[in-house]
């Protein structure tokens, strides 16, 4: 398990630059905590945040929650994306769905403190 924590680091460390669609508040603060510092959260109407998003980045990530309504969200918003042009990188969602138990993104610093800390 450690070898994935380590990967799971790994990836965070590459990828805290880019700008990140969560769900709600205490995903963003989750995600600062582990340095991520362009977080936005779902706080309007999906085409809205798109747009907003699309004049200002190029790239992003999407890390809605990885259950049911998670990945309904995460198929709205990487349809709209795409239609403005907008690339979502799924690297760092596809590690935590595949490779961790972590389905609720809000929990993702103490995941990772918790085998840090083992």
């Amino acid at each position: 398990m450690k070898h994935k924590i380590e990967g799971l680091l790994q990836l965070i460390r590459k990828f805290n630059n880019y700008p990140v669609i969560v769900e709600g508040l205490k995903d963003k603060k989750a995600l600062s905590r582990l340095g991520f510092t362009k977080v936005y959260t779902m706080n309007r109407a999906v085409y809205k945040l798109t747009e907003d998003i699309s004049k200002h980045h190029r790239t992003v990530l999407i890390l809605t929650d990885l259950d049911t309504p998670g990945k309904k969200k995460y198929g709205e918003i990487k349809r709209n994306l795409s239609r403005l042009g907008i690339n979502v990188n799924d690297t760092l969602r596809n590690y935590l769905f595949r490779q961790t138990k972590l389905r609720q993104i809000e929990g993702i610093d103490s995941y990772i403190e918790r085998f840090l800390n083992e």
